[in-house]
């Protein structure tokens, strides 16, 4: 039973991914054709974060009421209405107002899965399953890429997406008694009454795992923004290489959490999440070391491979740390804490680097790789105080 379900929540992180780089694929000739400012992509994504992260703050009062399956699919659900919704737009306010039920749709469906598979699943189905998510995001500019290519407008490129997601809803609809009977008719965050947001938060070690999050995608994302536009400028790379190191970098991600999986038989979360902060280490160190631009490429890609296993191992990580009844909880700030660095830290790096230069881009990742570790230490502390 476990099995047949796991299977599906694997196809359910592949289409995760799938709309989550489709805005900034077709964005040029979105905007081009809307009559849209190139900047005005920002207040879309910053729409679709604050869904995200309002989402998964009530996603274990929802969970509670409906159980892991129902919100997984009405959120899919509510991603493919809004990809259809994108697919018929024609104007840039019918992108933002569709914008609103792909973030809800999208934290709704990342906070319930992430929990699920954390109580039920090993470790290294984490890690593999958010694999399957890198997988996703790029397969889904690839089809966008491909019908714009065969002469089709982007709205049929999200037209593609969203019938895929359409798949995928009536699938997880008719699966419905799967969880049920996986659970045995029990919630899965056990029963109880669920958490206030200032309840969570005063709960020890809390605080510092949303530290953690925050810091990890703030990371993640500035060298996803940056980093080609770092080698550019600050280190005189041409600009065909750099993007291509960008590439890698998030190649390095996937890759290195279908590897973090086999890892996971002989280390557990803490471990691999230490691994992981290492790692990244090293990468910044020869970003930042002036030591030729070979080795700052290599470094970025050091990087990608270090945050491979921090993510799913800390969400893996969550039960043992504050309990299985109050895990979707503490998931839900945790992904709303990770949308909220994703969102600010890249453009406040913009603002940074306007001001000073983009040189201190290796300096501002280690700020944030120091404030991951000492939180993570301080998450270790609290939960085995506790």
């Amino acid at each position: 039973m476990l099995s047949l379900l796991l299977g599906i929540i694997y196809l359910s992180f592949i289409s995760l991914g799938l709309p989550d780089s489709l805005l900034g694929a077709a964005w040029p000739v979105i905007h081009a054709e809307i009559g849209a400012p190139l900047s005005a992509s920002g207040f879309v994504f910053m729409i679709i974060a604050v869904g995200t992260i309002v989402s998964s703050l009530l996603s274990d009062r929802l969970t509670r009421r409906l159980g892991a399956g129902r919100v997984t699919a009405i959120s899919v659900a509510m991603t493919c209405a809004a990809l259809f919704g994108f697919s018929f737009s024609r104007s840039y306010a019918m992108l933002c107002l569709w914008a609103i039920p792909y973030g809800l749709g999208a934290g709704g469906v990342d906070a319930a899965l992430n929990n699920y598979v954390a109580l039920h699943y090993a470790s290294r189905h984490m890690s593999w399953l958010h694999c399957m998510w890198g997988v996703g995001a790029t397969v889904g500019p690839a089809i966008m890429g491909a019908v714009l290519a065969a002469g089709h407008s982007w709205n049929a490129g999200y037209r593609s997406i969203g019938l895929i997601q359409l798949v995928l809803t009536a699938i997880l609809f008719l699966s419905l008694p799967l969880w049920r009977a996986a659970d045995g008719g029990a919630a899965e965050s056990g029963r109880g009454g669920a958490l206030s947001l200032r309840e969570i938060v005063s709960l020890r070690g809390v605080k510092a795992v949303m530290l953690c999050f925050f810091c990890y995608c703030a990371v993640e994302q500035t060298v996803g923004l940056w980093a080609s536009s770092y080698l550019v400028t600050a280190r005189g790379v041409d600009p065909v290489t750099a993007a291509k190191c960008g590439s890698l970098f998030f190649l390095g991600i996937t890759a290195g959490r279908a590897v973090s999986g086999f890892l996971t038989f002989k280390l557990g979360d803490r471990e691999m999440v230490r691994l992981g902060l290492g790692i990244i280490a090293l990468g910044i160190l020869l970003v930042l070391l002036p030591v030729g631009n070979g080795a700052a490429l290599a470094g970025l890609i050091l990087i990608g491979l270090g945050c491979a296993p921090v993510y799913p191992s800390l969400i893996h990580s969550t039960p043992a740390h504050f309990g299985a009844e109050r895990s979707q909880a503490i998931i839900g700030v945790q992904m709303a804490s990770a949308y909220t660095g994703t969102s600010l830290m890249p453009p406040l790096f913009g603002a940074l680097a306007a001001r000073t230069s983009i040189r201190v881009f290796p300096l501002y990742l280690l700020v944030l790789l120091v404030l991951m570790i000492l939180s993570h230490e301080r998450l270790i502390h609290s939960t085995e105080t506790t």
